[in-house]
């Protein structure tokens, strides 16, 4: 098997886990309106290992997501979807390996709870910001950070409003549907992680990690606007529209496997940008 039938292998197993873990997220945020129920992605998991055979569906969306994590690599150190080495380049990049980042958490969460009953609760952002501001300026490192969430949001938001995302696709020609239902998910999935950083902002500039909120907080911030209980269910479906978008990806997704020597390669071009930056 060559190495770009192992990322494509890798990228569309992690594709598909993290599409399944947001279409539970959207369930519970939906669910929610009805019961006190949090709708994160650790949330979503939790309520699955209640579910016949938990453990075991658990444990294989954990196996799936350390294939992302492997394929995110690929994509910011090898460069696998060919972003080049310009400025903007390195910070899509640094994006990207922030993402695995991310989900190689998310995976350790769902391998550990999958392996024993308990494994503890997860700190999510609110631990997150504690540990930043624990360090020498904190507060304005959390507020770097939320900024970031918002460039973040922006970006996701702008990749689905301008069908971006579509190059990166083998999209039948009789697919539009499938196409807009794409960009439904990536606007809502931005307005979220959009709103995760202001959040993350406002506790930067208050000194103080509670007002750090998770992706079920941005809902419940979404819900106090005015129309927000429509508001908050429009964009709660369209998280379920985001995982059907990576469910997408998970069939149709162009993917270019790096090889060793193209991550290595590419790799220390990335540093040495980042040097000149």
């Amino acid at each position: 098997m060559s190495t770009n039938t192992h990322f494509e292998l890798l990228a569309k197993i992690g594709y598909a886990a993290r599409g399944i873990v947001f279409v539970l997220v959207a369930g519970l945020a939906l669910f929610s309106g009805f019961a006190d129920q949090k709708a994160d992605t650790k949330s979503a998991l939790a309520a699955l290992l209640d579910q016949p055979f938990g453990r075991v569906w658990v444990a294989l969306i954990g196996i799936g997501l350390l294939g992302f994590v492997v394929w995110r690599i690929a994509q910011s150190f090898g460069d696998s979807d060919g972003h080049g080495n310009s400025g903007k380049a390195i910070v899509i990049r640094a994006a990207l390996f922030g993402s695995a980042i991310t989900y190689l958490g998310l995976a350790a969460y769902a391998l550990g709870h999958a392996v024993s009953a308990g494994g503890g609760e997860a700190s999510g952002e609110k631990g997150l910001a504690q540990w930043i501001m624990s360090q020498p300026f904190g507060p304005y490192l959390a507020i770097a950070v939320g900024l970031g969430f918002v460039g973040g949001g922006a970006v996701t938001a702008t990749k689905g409003i301008t069908r971006r995302f579509e190059k990166y696709l083998r999209l039948p020609k009789d697919k539009n549907i499938t196409s807009w239902l794409c960009v439904y998910g990536l606007v809502s999935r931005g307005i979220v992680f959009a709103v995760t950083g202001i959040l993350f902002t406002y506790a930067g500039f208050r000194v103080d990690p509670d007002q750090a909120g998770s992706m079920s907080d941005a809902l419940q911030w979404l819900r106090q606007l005015p129309f927000g209980s429509l508001v908050y269910v429009v964009v709660a479906a369209g998280l379920a529209a985001f995982g059907v978008y990576n469910l997408v990806e998970a069939r149709y997704r162009i993917v270019r496997g790096p090889s060793l020597s193209d991550i290595k390669r590419d790799g220390k071009a990335a540093v040495s940008a980042l040097k000149r930056l």
